[in-house]
């Protein structure tokens, strides 16, 4: 199912028509909005959680379960649940043309591309803060959209990847700060926060090991992390962050907000494929671990 599921990922990326219209981050992410107010109190919020998020899995349980007739089919839609719970090569491509649009010198190139990962304003950021939000991004985005879905794969199967998955998108949806969201997504970040709470650090140790791909030292890179994990306001988002910012020797900054790794240099368009290396051979390390995992657990 696992690596079925990737497979899925690397052909299949992009999500349109009626595929994008049944996605179950689609799917959550609207019905979420169509049920919340302006100044929805906390009560609204809580209630709109448990609703999408009971009525995802049990659609998807009926999906999953009715399957098991055929145990080809039962891997198929498995492996398709599965690879709806993760994004990896859109990030990747993503983050990619950014860097191809700052070596080209295109800013309004990367400024399209990077608002497609991150909430900020970027309409007025330069090369520096471009290559950052990237590299911000990819760090923080490998937890969410990949180490933390298959985290819960390898405990409760594809059902537990997309609980991940809805719970992400519901924050995502609802867990801003402005008065008109703050009470009723107060719920799903909090929800969301705790569910990414391991999967984050092990996102930074894996960013740590494969700091060896851009020339990075895992211990300096341990240190990094845990010096300047804390910069952020979330408990979670600064380990990858900082792991990367390690691994890469740059300093990373949302204006106004944090800096991380203050003393080191500027990143630019080269640092963002650097990061790409880093992200990619700790992708390989968390796919190779999980599999490992579930090998030993089934007694192969």
């Amino acid at each position: 199912m696992l690596l079925l599921a990737t497979l899925m990922d690397f052909a299949y990326p992009y999500h349109t028509g009626l595929l994008l219209r049944i996605h179950p981050v689609h799917t959550s992410y609207v019905m979420a909005i169509k049920l919340w107010r302006p100044f929805s109190s906390r009560v609204r919020g809580v209630a709109i959680w448990i609703a999408v998020v009971l009525l995802h899995l049990l659609a998807y349980s009926l999906l999953v379960y009715s399957s098991l007739v055929n145990r080809l089919l039962f891997i198929v839609i498995s492996a398709y649940v599965l690879k709806t719970s993760f994004s990896l090569r859109l990030l990747l491509d993503i983050v990619e043309r950014v860097a191809v649009c700052l070596k080209s010198g295109d800013l309004e190139g990367a400024r399209f591309w990077v608002r497609h990962i991150v909430r900020r304003d970027v309409k007025n950021l330069g090369e520096p803060h471009l290559a950052s939000a990237a590299i911000e991004s990819l760090a923080e985005s490998l937890v969410d959209g990949y180490v933390s879905p298959l985290f819960y794969y390898i405990i409760f199967g594809p059902l537990g990847a997309l609980f991940q998955r809805i719970v992400n998108t519901l924050d995502s949806a609802l867990g801003y700060k402005e008065p008109s969201f703050r009470d009723a997504g107060w719920f799903s970040a909090k929800v969301d926060t705790v569910v990414n709470y391991i999967p984050a650090r092990v996102t930074g140790l894996l960013i740590a090991i494969a700091s060896l791909a851009s020339g990075g030292r895992i211990r300096e890179v341990v240190k990094t992390m845990i010096k300047e994990h804390g910069r952020t306001e979330s408990v979670n988002a600064g380990y990858p962050m900082s792991a990367m910012a390690g691994a890469l020797n740059v300093k990373l900054e949302k204006i106004g907000y944090y800096t991380i790794n203050g003393s080191a240099r500027w990143p630019g368009w080269s640092d963002v494929l650097r990061a790409l290396r880093v992200a990619k051979l700790a992708v390989v390390l968390w796919l190779a671990t999980s599999v490992g995992i579930i090998l030993i657990a089934s007694g192969l």
